[in-house]
């Protein structure tokens, strides 16, 4: 077993029958579990216990799957390593010595390790699709509002969807299946899919399919992973594909817009978390401004401290025009270039990360270096498209993710494009 996948291995049985009977799945701590401590890998929540079940956790429960634990992840989902979790780091079962992807990691680690069918992680600027990169599984961000949200602990809220890992694009599908549809608890959702078979789209039947691939998504990616890249290309050329090359000007500022935007509203969203409503108090008294400061001292790590202090600036008198409005229109540019590009091509490829695995420790001094490796994943949370992680081979025996974008809730057609895969 690899080390410390789940921060809780409390087991959930499902209904005696249903289209996961017999499945095991691994859940991210930032999911709502009745009764089970769901702590988003914060000392700020680890003794938190929800009242409630998040809706996909319900889903799962009356399709008759087994939920066996809890999975690690990075601090409130804030990383891209599973580093920052106050539980410690998670190592990669595809790759020892080397971190797992993030933020949702355990997740991806669990499926890798064989410690479970199934995992359930969220996916804010691609933490289903980077550890499933980074652990050679499969790894689906459906598109803005076709899984509810209710039940997840925000981070982004604009942004983040809740995802399936499988080991075959297949069983990824098939959870989805699950978890997919329109939810009243979450005004977000949409009913595109209610009655959705996603599983049975996995034909692998590529013959025809046009394939556009962003140079600007190549643009810096390690030698390895851009070989590799071309490889999984050729391979789909073999079944019948075709690609050519289109721009995205706009990817340029994504980044910078994604991390504005998220950390923003990270701000907004952490707020609840001040020992009092929510989360470690620390036991002191007097002066509530002193109290709240305290705990929140305690009970944040680093890197969550790190995105609170800056979505708080962003949003602050006289910089909210400078720097969060720019972030939106740069997001509104984005969503714009993407959905040019699918006019010309059915879907988009990248490579799902622009580097293998780093190793353990490796990012945890230079965050702006853990932030640029999200460059081909936050902009199509951005565009709200949906996008999907299949293992493409290795480079120096590291595994090396391809990324498939397609448009707003186009999943089937882009299961079937990446089952030709995996």
């Amino acid at each position: 077993m690899s080390e410390n996948i789940f921060i809780t291995e409390e087991r959930i049985e499902g209904a005696d029958d249903g289209p996961l009977a017999g499945k095991t799945v691994a859940i991210k701590d930032n999911i709502s579990t009745e009764g089970v401590r769901t702590t988003c890998g914060s000392k700020m929540l680890a003794e938190y216990v929800p009242p409630y079940d998040a809706t996909v956790v319900a889903r799962l429960k009356e399709a008759g799957a087994t939920i066996v634990g809890k999975a690690n992840m990075d601090e409130f989902g804030m990383g891209t390593t599973t580093e920052t979790s106050y539980f410690g780091e998670t190592d990669n079962p595809a790759a020892p010595g080397h971190v797992p992807g993030g933020s949702s990691g355990g997740s991806a680690a669990a499926v890798a390790a064989g410690e479970a069918d199934l995992a359930l992680g969220s996916d804010t600027g691609g933490s289903v699709r980077c550890p499933a990169a980074f652990c050679g599984v499969v790894g689906i961000k459906p598109t803005y509002g076709l899984v509810s949200r209710y039940g997840l602990v925000a981070y982004g809220n604009s942004l983040e969807q809740i995802g399936p890992f499988g080991e075959t694009v297949e069983d990824a599908a098939a959870l989805l299946d699950v978890i997919a549809g329109s939810d009243e608890r979450d005004a977000t959702t949409r009913s595109e899919g209610d009655d959705a078979n996603y599983a049975d789209a996995a034909t692998g039947d590529v013959d025809g399919l046009q394939i556009g691939v962003p140079t600007e998504l190549l643009e810096g990616a390690d030698e390895g992973v851009v070989e590799t890249f071309w490889d999984a290309i050729a391979d789909l050329e073999d079944k019948g594909a075709s690609y050519h090359e289109v721009s995205l000007p706009s990817v340029e500022h994504a980044v910078e817009a994604y991390y504005v935007i998220a950390m923003s509203e990270a701000s907004s969203n952490l707020a609840r978390f001040d020992g009092v409503r929510y989360g470690h108090s620390g036991g002191y008294d007097g002066n509530w401004n002193e109290t709240f400061a305290k705990a929140r001292e305690e009970g944040f790590g680093d890197e969550v401290k790190r995105r609170i202090l800056l979505g708080t600036y962003a949003l602050s008198a006289g910089y909210h025009d400078k720097y969060y409005k720019k972030a939106q229109d740069a997001r509104a540019w984005v969503k714009q270039d993407f959905d040019e590009a699918l006019t010309e091509a059915d879907v988009l490829a990248s490579p799902t990360m622009p580097v293998p695995p780093f190793e353990l420790g490796e990012s945890l001094d230079d965050p702006l270096k853990m932030y640029l490796a999200d460059a081909n994943t936050t902009p199509v949370n951005l565009a709200d498209l949906p996008a999907i992680s299949v293992p493409a081979g290795e480079t120096d025996g590291l595994p090396v993710g391809l990324q498939l974008v397609g448009p707003a809730f186009g999943e089937e057609l882009l299961i079937r494009a990446a089952s030709a895969l995996a």
